[in-house]
């Protein structure tokens, strides 16, 4: 399901996609990936359309969370967490450094 995430996002254009592995220190999920969009508007089609690229997939149905804002957009699709933002809301609450902390850097 990463690959498809991945590439889903890539389609997109989402950019400064990062990857951060979670096993071993979150029980919520095995990956969390962060991506930003230009708009609010590219942030809610990225959202849209990888919840049906999911569900396509056959990985079922995911949550999505803050999508009428489309500022800061959580999909939880179990295994792994997606958070699409804004440029300016992602670097505000900067989930990489926080969930990076003490590895030598993202993946």
């Amino acid at each position: 399901m990463l690959e498809l995430v991945l590439r889903s996002l890539d389609d997109d254009q989402a950019q400064e996609i990062v990857t951060i592995p979670l096993e071993g220190k979150s029980s919520v999920a095995d990956h969390m990936v962060i991506a930003s969009g230009r708009s609010t508007r590219q942030v809610a089609a990225m959202a849209q359309k990888l919840a049906e690229r999911i569900k396509q997939g056959g990985f079922g149905h995911v949550r999505i969370e803050g999508l009428p804002a489309a500022d800061w957009v959580l999909i939880d699709a179990g295994d792994i967490v997606v958070h699409l933002f804004r440029p300016e809301v992602r670097s505000f609450y900067n989930l990489e450094r926080m969930w990076a902390f003490g590895d030598q850097g993202a993946a």
